[in-house]
């Protein structure tokens, strides 16, 4: 039965801490009882499948138990939108042509190296 707060309010500092004392053990059995009750579902239903709840937790069936189990994957972080970039290279032949640096090599850079010319050739000036 719980109290009212007229009840607490005459109630001596002693006889609270007892009450919170109760209250806390209490709290703890039903806790305690809870994990029982949800360790002794799982067990069944492990069971059911044919798998001790051991190999589940330890990520291991028991048709794979002499396998090494896999190591956690790491969460991928999320790529932040990048913004524009300005070109940074220009063709000497099309001035529109233009690549910013990053990235696969445009064939008309390939083809400049390859002719002899260095990224400075290409750069834009300015």
């Amino acid at each position: 039965m719980l109290l009212t707060k007229s009840q607490l309010n005459k109630a001596s500092e002693k006889d609270l801490n007892q009450a919170a004392e109760a209250i806390k053990a209490e709290i703890a059995k039903r806790e305690t009882s809870s994990k029982e009750k949800a360790m002794k579902e799982l067990k069944a239903v492990a069971a059911k499948h044919g798998i001790s709840l051991e190999s589940l937790l330890d990520g291991k069936s028991a048709k794979g138990a002499g396998k090494a189990s896999k190591a956690p994957r790491a969460k991928k972080a999320v790529a932040k939108p990048r913004g524009k970039v300005a070109a940074k290279y220009a063709n000497p032949a099309d001035a529109s042509m233009t690549w910013t640096g990053r990235g696969r090599k445009p064939i008309w850079v390939a083809d400049a190296l390859a002719a002899g010319k260095s990224l400075a050739d290409l750069a834009i000036k300015g």
